[in-house]
């Protein structure tokens, strides 16, 4: 199981450093309630592949942007589980963060299949 310090040291190893002001990360957990603030139990998790790696692409080719390492866990996750783990490096922070965001929000709005299973109020 990767781990952001593991993405962050795959940038390190494979990245000019002259290239590199900063890394910015982001490690997306299992809540225990939804968004509209419903009990969770659990989160079921899949990936559509061929968007997953095309929008990764079209990130890295961003201006300032040197790396973007990203994993996602499938299948069955439990609350306080990680889900997605996505690190950013490029030359400057203006480039960057926006970057990350744009990035967290396209995966999961393009290539990441979730279900909540939502605790039925007794």
């Amino acid at each position: 199981m990767p781990t952001l310090i593991d993405l962050m040291d795959r940038i390190k190893q494979q990245t000019d450093p002259a290239k590199v002001g900063m890394i910015a990360c982001h490690n997306g957990l299992v809540r225990a309630t939804s968004r509209a603030g419903k009990r969770a139990e659990y989160l079921d998790i899949d990936v559509n592949t061929s968007a997953w790696d095309a929008i990764l692409e079209e990130m890295r080719a961003r201006p300032g942007i040197a790396a973007i390492e990203a994993h996602l866990f499938t299948g069955r996750r439990q609350i306080g589980d990680d889900v997605m783990l996505v690190a950013v490096a490029g030359d400057i922070r203006e480039n960057v963060f926006p970057v990350l965001e744009e990035t967290v929000n396209r995966l999961k709005r393009e290539a990441v299949f979730k279900q909540e299973k939502l605790t039925a109020v007794a």
